[in-house]
């Protein structure tokens, strides 16, 4: 081995040592920390209507560092739990919860379907301390995408560039039983070209409720008005939120009465993927409007 000695000053205390030839060199990997396993939770209406946040959700997962599955699954029991269906909504639970035993975190891009599975679980089998351990081992890992990638995951920033005007919707699940409203606000606010202008009764129900809005048709209309005329009012050219069982049903409305805003989940804006027609457009209408 040839020895080249040379020399350093460090604290001024001269230093030698040996540089070996690159063939004798030995390049050792660094100890990488293994990637958490996700589990993708799509959500019935994410599923049926609006599959690109599902694919928006998974690109900011793999973006934070995350191995992504999605197992084959189906609803989480909420329109039953909320029909007071305990006994289909039990085996839907378990359902859920083999189809997630292997995943270290279940994500959501909902926090109505993540408030069911990390709140009414648990509660679910408060009969049978067998599964009951295993439903609050469940609820435990259950997220809903946006405080996941800040609470959990630490991300600040995202490399998106959406320049619109937009207004935030806070839904009430998320809101009420998951604490989440500064979450989303604080990566739209790294989103280039993006102003949000917020509207008034921001954290005020949209009027969907899922079923509520099927057994309660006048009163939810009522409610709705009064919060896409807030919307209006805003100024905002979009409308975002988390839920997409609320963005329907404000797109819905804002469609009948003839206004143009344009209605997205927010994980699409995040993602950087709004080339698909916002919620409730005609289908050539694509991507970014001006």
């Amino acid at each position: 081995m040839k020895r080249t000695r040379l020399w350093a000053t460090v604290l001024s205390f001269p230093i030698s040592f040996y540089v070996l030839p690159p063939h004798e060199m030995t390049i050792v990997p660094a100890e990488t920390k293994p990637k958490p396993r996700v589990g993708l939770f799509a959500t019935c209406l994410v599923d049926l209507f609006r599959p690109s946040v599902g694919f928006a959700a998974v690109k900011l997962l793999e973006d934070a560092g995350c191995l992504v599955v999605v197992p084959s699954q189906t609803c989480c029991g909420q329109p039953a739990f909320n029909s007071g269906d305990r006994t289909t909504t039990r085996d839907l639970a378990l359902q859920v919860m083999e189809a997630f035993k292997d995943c270290d975190y279940i994500v959501a891009p909902s926090g109505s379907c993540t408030g069911m599975m990390a709140k009414h679980y648990p509660e679910l089998f408060l009969d049978d301390p067998d599964i009951a351990n295993l439903a609050n081992n469940f609820a435990a890992k259950c997220h809903e995408l946006v405080s996941f990638l800040t609470d959990v995951l630490g991300v600040t920033t995202v490399a998106a560039t959406f320049p619109r005007n937009v207004t935030y919707h806070d839904s009430c699940s998320g809101l009420r039983e998951l604490n989440i409203q500064s979450q989303p606000r604080k990566l739209l606010a790294s989103v280039e070209g993006l102003t949000l202008t917020e509207m008034k009764d921001s954290d005020v129900c949209c009027g969907f409720g899922g079923t509520f809005a099927v057994k309660y048709g006048d009163l939810s209309n009522a409610i709705v008005t009064e919060k896409t005329s807030q919307v209006l009012h805003s100024g905002a050219q979009v409308l975002l939120a988390g839920d997409l069982g609320c963005l329907m049903n404000m797109a819905g409305k804002l469609a009948r009465q003839g206004k143009d805003i344009e209605v997205r989940h927010v994980a699409e804006v995040l993602a950087g993927m709004t080339q698909d027609a916002p919620i409730a457009a005609a289908p050539s209408d694509k991507g970014q409007r001006s």
